[in-house]
């Protein structure tokens, strides 16, 4: 996915998306927008635009297309018995790119996405090559043998030894392999994102 100015879009969409906006050129303000230079917005913000904008935060946090994330939108709201919201924080956080950021073998889901796009990762013994590739329950996760040694899973368990991982994830730091062992838990990260807000853009 091609995207730009990443300074330019953490200050339109008034939150972090991506690590290069951690910097000291940003600071948050009282509302929780992002600003450069001491600029205030102009009025206050329509209904719409705040739910764009929310939409956009998410859009960039998990890095897609238009396309590809109103897919999921709609994926989420046709499933029956479910909670929209829910499901469609499931659907993003399973994606495998994703999971790859929350184990911490890179420090964003971009890196995540070349790792999984230039052949280095596998889902139960086999390549794999499509970033959005969604895991389930049971799903093993691991390391190439020909890159273990590699880039960044060289001195893997040295450089991850002690850092959290989410519940719904087990990662073996010798073996260089996760396991899904349930859900993605809903609010338990990205909850600076408005699932709902973003359901209500999308039914307008």
């Amino acid at each position: 996915m091609k995207l730009g100015p990443k300074f330019k879009i953490c200050r339109r969409v008034g939150d972090r998306v991506f690590g290069k906006c951690e910097g000291t050129k940003f600071t948050v303000s009282g509302t929780d927008r992002i600003r450069r230079g001491g600029k205030h917005p102009k009025g206050a913000p329509s209904e719409y635009a705040l739910q764009l904008t929310e939409k956009q935060k998410a859009r960039f946090t998990y890095g897609m297309t238009e396309r590809q994330f109103s897919n999921y939108v709609n994926e989420a709201k046709s499933k029956s018995g479910s909670n929209a919201s829910v499901e469609l924080y499931k659907r993003l956080e399973s994606r495998i790119d994703n999971v790859l950021y929350r184990l911490g073998l890179t420090s964003s889901r971009q890196a995540a996405r070349q790792l999984v796009s230039h052949g280095h990762i596998t889902v139960n013994g086999k390549r794999i090559r499509i970033p959005s590739y969604l895991v389930k329950i049971g799903d093993k996760i691991g390391i190439r043998e020909g890159s273990r040694n590699k880039g960044p899973f060289a001195g893997l368990a040295e450089k991850l030894a002690g850092r959290p991982t989410p519940e719904w994830l087990s990662f073996d730091l010798q073996k260089g392999e996760a396991i899904i062992k349930g859900e993605p838990v809903f609010g338990q990260t990205e909850s600076n994102i408005n699932f709902g807000v973003i359901l209500e853009f999308y039914s307008r």
